[in-house]
């Protein structure tokens, strides 16, 4: 049985990843593929409660480098109860966020660099990369506004300011252009339709 691919969507707070998953399963079910759908941080109970550490406002400060190790605990336990056995039985993951993620965020965010991003990566998934990473960029003013709508307020993460922001959206897009063969930008500032029109033409050349 050949392994399953793995899809990653990325993007900064707003960026509307949840539709983008929505589409991305749509497109992969129609071809008669199973799909798995995962999170992160989240998707095993354990990593699930890392999650909830992580993003509730409640939790206050914690140093970038204490961020990150729990990142990538909860990105452990993900990979060896939901990504790795799905990848092996054949099927296809989507997951909501990636160690792109880390790079963007903890990387660059909260400025720990690179260095310290990769060693965790190496040692946590030195044989796994996604296949496609479908990166949806938003303007962080766009990506505010929309979060500051939503029911319950905005999360721990959703909290950090603009500054902030911006060098993650920078980082994303830098990555991006590092790796062309990998990533997909996609406007997500465009309307719906367009945003899912995109989605779709990006697996008919990658996946297609």
């Amino acid at each position: 049985m050949s392994r399953g691919r793995f899809i990653t969507l990325e993007g900064g707070e707003g960026a509307g990843k949840s539709t983008a998953i929505d589409t991305v399963r749509d497109w992969l079910e129609d071809r008669g593929r199973g799909v798995i759908i995962t999170r992160e941080p989240g998707g095993t109970a354990t990593a699930e409660r890392i999650r909830e550490l992580l993003l509730d406002p409640g939790t206050g400060p914690l140093t970038p480098m204490s961020e990150l190790l729990l990142m990538f605990a909860a990105r452990q336990e993900n990979l060896a109860g939901v990504i790795r056995p799905a990848l092996s039985r054949g099927s296809d993951v989507i997951c909501d966020r990636f160690t792109d993620a880390s790079r963007a965020y903890q990387g660059a965010g909260r400025e720990l660099g690179e260095a310290a991003v990769e060693t965790l990566a190496d040692l946590v998934h030195p044989d796994l990369r996604p296949d496609l990473t479908l990166l949806l960029d938003v303007p962080v003013d766009i990506g505010l506004g929309r979060i500051g709508g939503r029911d319950g307020g905005p999360d721990r993460m959703e909290q950090s300011r603009p500054e902030f922001l911006e060098r993650v959206r920078a980082a994303y897009l830098a990555q991006a252009r590092r790796e062309p063969e990998r990533f997909v930008v996609i406007d997500a500032a465009d309307g719906l339709d367009a945003v899912r029109t995109a989605i779709r033409l990006a697996l008919e050349e990658r996946l297609g």
